[in-house]
């Protein structure tokens, strides 16, 4: 069944430089529009496939998992067991190790689409979508072509329902800095760092608090760099087990404040006090953070025995920058070449959807998890848990068979409403 279909134009423009050919479209699609091929978006995906739905999946970049393929570093890997991170009806392969890598989980997730038949539609970036109250149907309006193409087309899809699967980490954040301009040398988001191998002996500072920060510092330290931290730290592994597989076993028996405190224990056990080399511990524990405040805690994979070493010094907070040099504000005053910014992602979900009762201006939905994949008039989302890709692929189930039941039972062969499908055709 094919889920749209669509009256076009082509039009041509003329300026005093060049001529510029574009066309619109507006295109009906009988069934949800997900928008994003990440994971989330993958998923809910597969959930309407196997409800028998039709639907389409926008996706601004040229490829799936986009933020994995494009603006990660070469030597990521999955920071959970890979038990924890499988989508529905799809585990891992057997030879896969406990913590995949960074290329083959982008394996397992084309696998995935290939299992499933999804074909997203690539290189169309959404630009808005509003809930249209005249006709009870999404209008959803997108950019057509690659980000270098210089003649997009504008289409317009109009739908029932709408999937929001952008994700959490869909834009990278720039914090600023005093001085910032001053400053002279490379500047970078961690979503374009590879490797350490163009740094190496040089001067590079990391900002960042998290396990991007953690884990790009101990690259560049294995190429000669000291970076810039200050994070809480928890052991991958305690006693043969993940720390996350064990604090969900703990979490069984007993509440989420006792498992915070037995892991602090068990992690002031195995790293020692990490106040004595400058990371500070909140006085919040981490699951209860990355439950309130989708903080991911830091898992040492090695960077706390470089940093016991001396080998990564850490520093305190950034005062300013200058001509080639950051200063502390402790007063010290250091050279730097090159600063890598593991500051993290956010939501994207506000710059583009018309709608405040479901999303904070944070682009999270208001409801807090195991309620946030459900709104008004058509509006899902999935993969805004704060919970990782199990809290993703909860949702995913979730929206796939809410939408298959109600399609089912109501909206099997049904067209969309006259005056609406009249003016989508001749409003062009």
């Amino acid at each position: 069944m094919n889920p749209v279909s669509n009256a076009a134009f082509i039009a041509k423009t003329t300026s005093a430089n060049h001529e510029e050919f574009f066309a619109k479209r507006c295109v009906w699609v009988n069934g949800p529009v997900v928008v994003g091929a990440g994971p989330s978006g993958l998923a809910v995906a597969a959930g309407l496939k196997e409800q028998g739905v039709p639907f389409i999946v926008l996706e601004r970049a040229n490829c799936i998992a986009s933020l994995w393929q494009t603006r990660t570093y070469n030597r990521l890997k999955l920071h959970l067991p890979k038990q924890f991170c499988q989508l529905p009806n799809f585990p891992f392969p057997d030879n896969y190790p406990e913590y995949p890598s960074k290329d083959q989980f982008i394996n397992y997730l084309e696998s995935y689409a290939k299992k499933f038949d999804i074909q997203p539609q690539f290189n169309e970036s959404v630009q808005s979508a509003e809930y249209d109250e005249t006709c009870g149907l999404w209008r959803i309006k997108t950019a057509l072509g690659a980000d270098n193409c210089t003649n997009k087309r504008e289409v317009e899809y109009i739908c029932r329902w709408i999937v929001v699967a952008t994700g959490e980490n869909a834009e990278k954040v720039v914090p600023k800095f005093f001085g910032f301009h001053e400053f002279g040398g490379d500047i970078i988001h961690a979503c374009e760092y590879k490797s350490g191998e163009q740094y190496r002996g040089k001067k590079v500072m990391v900002v960042g608090c998290g396990n991007s920060g953690m884990e790009v510092s101990l690259d560049l330290c294995n190429h000669d760099v000291q970076p810039l931290l200050c994070v809480h730290v928890l052991p991958k592994d305690v006693l043969g087990k993940s720390t996350f597989e064990l604090a969900m076993t703990l979490l069984r028996w007993f509440s989420l404040r006792t498992v915070d405190k037995i892991l602090l224990f068990l992690a002031s056990l195995l790293l020692g006090n990490t106040d004595n080399y400058g990371l500070k511990r909140p006085e919040v524990g981490p699951m209860e953070l990355k439950q309130t405040e989708g903080k991911t805690p830091v898992l040492d994979l090695g960077t706390f025995g470089k940093i016991r070493s001396g080998q990564i010094k850490v520093v305190p907070g950034i005062k300013r920058f200058a001509r080639g040099k950051v200063a502390f504000v402790d007063g010290e005053i250091r050279e730097i070449d090159s600063v890598i910014l593991a500051t993290g992602y956010r939501s994207n979900v506000p710059l583009w959807l018309k709608e405040s009762d479901f999303f904070t201006k944070n682009g999270f939905p208001k409801a807090p998890f195991p309620n946030g994949w459900k709104g008004n008039a058509g509006l899902y989302a999935a993969g805004f848990t704060k919970r990782g890709l199990s809290g993703a692929s909860e949702d995913a189930i979730r929206v796939a068979e809410d939408i298959g039941k109600i399609w089912k039972e109501e909206t099997k062969q049904k067209k969309p409403p006259a005056a609406c499908h009249r003016r989508c055709i001749s409003q062009f």
